[in-house]
């Protein structure tokens, strides 16, 4: 216990109630609807065959079919309405493997979610230094997003062909003595397959949920400072300005040399002198235009 407390008092479950956490909380919970919903699941439909002589008949007629939909092993016995042994019937298609795939998906989304929740509440200090810990997470929460995609519509199409061969109407077809009008074959109970359908929901409501997060590491990964150009890569250090003397800030003003001009000069204090006249306190040179004058 004292280990737990411990590591319990060292978390930073205050990521959880951010985006970034919170989202893989949710990824976390619906993998496990997901993958529970479709690989839990086991079906049952009831046929009912009345021949012309009612002691062949067989009003109760129950074929069961369950995960991973392997249907072509799944069998079941109609009489022929002509004396002797009833004949064995199977049902049409392997859908196993869009079935397993998608599980499978769902089971390592489970355990990725719950993986870098730890991360997140106990290492995240690790997990942002140079930002490769959010980088890896990018990548393998993207390859996760398509694998929902590809999982999910993989397995509503396979869904679809499960429905159609567990349906009553169409196994009926299989039967020969419902060919003969004589006899009377017809369905007394449907396979009820909405925890399928709602395995199928939880699949794309897992691809929004991935595919959502991409945008929340991504902002971890110092890539969006890159895009932007914000980002500053490490350079070589610059000389400091006051080194710059070509070119730069120790280089003399051109105009200040042997040019003619206004140049004067600030060296002398003002005064009187002996003519009465008033001395400015800088000895201006007269310029040409004065001398012409």
């Amino acid at each position: 216990m004292d280990v737990v407390n411990q590591l319990v008092a060292q978390g930073q479950f205050t990521i959880i109630k951010q985006p970034l956490g919170f989202i893989k909380v949710l990824q976390w919970i619906f993998a496990i609807f997901a993958f529970s919903t479709c690989g839990s699941y086991s079906g049952m439909f009831k046929l009912s065959v009345q021949c012309k002589n009612r002691s062949e008949s067989d009003l109760g007629i129950e074929v069961e079919f369950e995960y991973p939909f392997r249907l072509h092993q799944v069998y079941f016995d109609a009489p022929t309405c002509k004396g002797g042994n009833p004949e064995r019937l199977f049902l049409p298609g392997d859908y196993s493997s869009s079935a397993e795939f998608f599980v499978t998906i769902g089971v390592f989304s489970f355990l990725y979610s719950m993986a870098a929740l730890s991360v997140y509440c106990f290492i995240l200090e690790k997990y942002r230094e140079n930002n490769k810990g959010a980088q890896i997470d990018f990548v393998v929460t993207a390859v996760f997003a398509f694998m929902w995609l590809v999982s999910s519509c993989a397995w509503a199409k396979g869904l679809s062909d499960v429905k159609t061969a567990t349906d009553p109407e169409k196994v009926i077809v299989l039967i020969s003595a419902c060919d003969e009008p004589e006899n009377n074959c017809r369905e007394i109970y449907d396979p009820k397959v909405s925890g399928l359908n709602t395995s199928v929901a939880f699949g794309f409501i897992n691809l929004i949920l991935w595919i959502g997060n991409l945008w929340f590491i991504f902002k971890e990964t110092g890539w969006m400072a890159a895009f932007t150009g914000t980002y500053a890569p490490s350079q070589e250090k610059q000389p400091a300005p006051d080194t710059f003397v070509q070119g730069g800030y120790g280089q003399q003003d051109p105009y200040a040399g042997s040019q003619g001009g206004y140049q004067p000069e600030y060296g002398q204090q003002g005064g009187y002198n002996e003519d009465g006249g008033y001395n400015q306190g800088y000895d201006q040179q007269p310029t040409s235009y004065s001398n012409q004058m």
